[in-house]
């Protein structure tokens, strides 16, 4: 792998989301098979190939298979939060031991249990991945979530301007240049970047995670 592709991407455990988006943040060792995530720009498909220009500037191509994930990644609102509902949410630390969150993406019912969990993110400096299922929400002084993960739970503050998103089943059709995606990928010994989910934004949406 060379330096500047080294750059643009980060060594991440877990499923996101998508987004996830999800897992542990490091900046990607050159070891095949080791799985990277990528945020980006579509500006082109050809076959199987997707070519996107990333966030901090480079251009890369990426390998879709059958196995490829596609998610649809659309607007939401806390009002599509409830109890029971399985979401993860990108946030940031805060001097009580609440979270504060940068954005929270709700999974469909078939994907509860994605990344369960609580770890470090790269979202920003300091931020942290947690996912999983709500227990309460209080919209007292502010919207606060308190999300129930397998040995442990997190108290996540919601402001009223941060991104709220919905994941859905998506396919291929929304692979379309100007599309804006978050990916996880794995690379070859070859140094090929091979596609394992895609989460998509649908009709304009930014993935934020």
């Amino acid at each position: 792998m060379n330096r500047s592709l080294r750059g643009l991407l980060y060594a991440a455990q877990g499923v996101v989301l998508a987004l996830s988006l999800v897992g542990v943040a490091a900046l990607a060792q050159d070891a095949p098979g080791l799985r990277i995530g990528v945020r980006g720009e579509i500006t082109g498909i050809s076959g199987d190939v997707l070519r996107v220009h990333a966030s901090t500037g480079e251009n890369v191509s990426v390998d879709l298979t059958a196995q490829t994930q596609v998610r649809a990644v659309t607007l939401a609102n806390i009002e599509d939060i409830k109890p029971g509902s399985y979401i993860g949410s990108a946030a940031m630390p805060m001097a009580d031991g609440t979270l504060k969150a940068l954005e929270v993406h709700v999974f469909p019912p078939q994907l509860a249990g994605t990344g369960d969990g609580h770890r470090p993110f790269d979202l920003a400096k300091g931020s942290s991945m947690t996912n999983g299922s709500v227990g309460d929400l209080v919209v007292s002084n502010g919207r606060t979530l308190t999300v129930n993960y397998k040995g442990g739970q997190q108290k996540i503050l919601v402001p009223d301007d941060v991104p709220i998103v919905n994941l859905a089943p998506g396919d291929r059709s929304l692979l379309k240049a100007g599309v804006k995606v978050v990916m996880f990928v794995t690379q070859g010994a070859d140094g090929k970047l091979t596609a394992q989910s895609i989460s998509a934004g649908k009709d304009g949406v930014a993935p934020p995670m």
